[in-house]
């Protein structure tokens, strides 16, 4: 959920392609013929559903798609949009269940579109991928057993990019990106979207804090490549085809590569446990599980165990306010903007009120529990 490096500019503008228009743009840039379009849901890029017609040539291809059409800013860094293509395709014959990038008719993985909006020449950078099958997490009923395979696929993605070499990786190194976790200061020029009430009050504690917690121990993290936004719709899951524990589910794709900067390795064990905590009846028990399944790749150090609790606090208080930030902006894309603030405040609230101790008794002891081989603590199997 992406909106650029710096600060989300009021100039960004997103794409506002018509079904017919990007119809079109498949057929002429990429050579295939469109048999139906359906919009899909974005922060600040456009997407759209792609199903085409099936090869005279009897070619044996992927009939669905993902046209991805990306904001005025964001095409921008055209470079950047490539790394994040060399990266999916690396993950993809790594093993992971990661789109496949596709070339255009001149062979090359994206296309610059200019188009007349009516109000001046719009640049937009187009992308081509396969659709991944299955729903998004929050469609889902998540247990213990699915949260601990979500912390392993994090950790394993985040130590699988170790290996990931590429002459502009240092572009990665985005100083100043709203959504890199270690850049929770800069949200303090945001915090008026908010108004005067306690959820501000609480995320300009968590902003206090991090300047006073986290930022002087950066240095004795480990760091590492993040995707930086596996949330409850970037991930995917089908039917498991051998269910494991009490799921019948397992990950059928990872989405969204566009947070993707330097980080840490705790950083995505956060982000990932923010997100997993969203759709929960029982947010406080989803830590643990997706604690130990991240653990069982990559260890955290004590240090970096015990900036964990902040760091999720930060990641909520990110995320809702650029989420008020961004409905000011584009009031028009509030259902989706909002999708985490329906429940995000109230979880930062009882985080907060419970205290860190409290809840890292909690995660600790429910990340234990796997060591020891005894069943992990139960977990309210509804997502809603």
């Amino acid at each position: 959920m992406s909106s650029g490096d710096a600060h989300p500019s009021p100039a960004l503008a997103k794409p506002t392609f018509t079904e017919p228009q990007a119809s079109a743009l498949v057929e002429s840039v990429f050579g295939f013929k469109v048999s139906k379009i359906q919009p899909l849901p974005s922060y600040d890029d456009q997407n759209f559903h792609i199903h085409i017609s099936r090869p005279q040539d009897g070619a044996d291809r992927p009939l669905e798609y993902v046209l991805k059409i990306s904001n005025t800013e964001c095409s921008k860094n055209a470079e950047l949009i490539e790394m994040q293509n060399e990266i999916i395709m690396f993950l993809k014959a790594a093993g992971f269940p990661t789109a496949s990038v596709c070339r255009t008719k001149e062979d090359s993985t994206m296309f610059l579109m200019s188009i007349d909006s009516g109000s001046g020449i719009k640049n937009h950078l187009v992308r081509l991928m396969t659709y991944l099958p299955g729903r998004p997490i929050a469609e889902v009923p998540v247990g213990p057993p699915l949260l601990y395979e979500i912390g392993r696929l994090a950790a394993k993605l985040d130590k699988t990019l170790e290996t990931f070499h590429h002459p502009k990786l240092s572009l990665l190194h985005r100083e100043n990106f709203i959504w890199n976790l270690k850049n929770i200061p800069l949200l303090e020029k945001f915090v008026d979207a908010l108004g005067h009430n306690r959820n501000r009050e609480i995320v300009e504690q968590v902003i206090q804090l991090f300047k006073q917690e986290i930022l002087p121990r950066l240095s004795h993290f480990r760091e590492c490549l993040n995707h930086g936004d596996l949330n409850d719709h970037n991930i995917l899951v089908e039917p498991s085809r051998v269910p494991f524990g009490d799921t019948p589910y397992q990950v059928s794709g990872v989405l969204d590569f566009g947070d993707m900067s330097f980080g840490y390795y705790v950083f995505e064990a956060a982000i990932t446990i923010m997100y997993m905590m969203i759709e929960s009846q029982n947010p406080l028990h989803v830590g643990g599980h997706v604690l130990a399944g991240f653990e069982s790749v990559i260890p955290l150090t004590a240090v970096e165990r015990g900036a964990l609790f902040l760091l999720v606090c930060s990641r909520f208080s990110q995320s809702l306010i650029m989420a008020a930030h961004s409905c000011q902006l584009h009031p028009e894309n509030e259902e989706y903007l909002m999708i985490t603030a329906k429940t995000g405040w109230k979880h930062l609230q009882l985080m907060f009120d419970i205290g860190q101790q409290a809840v890292e008794e909690i995660w600790f002891q429910t990340a234990k529990s796997y060591e020891s081989g005894l069943p992990p603590p139960g977990l309210d199997q509804s997502s809603h």
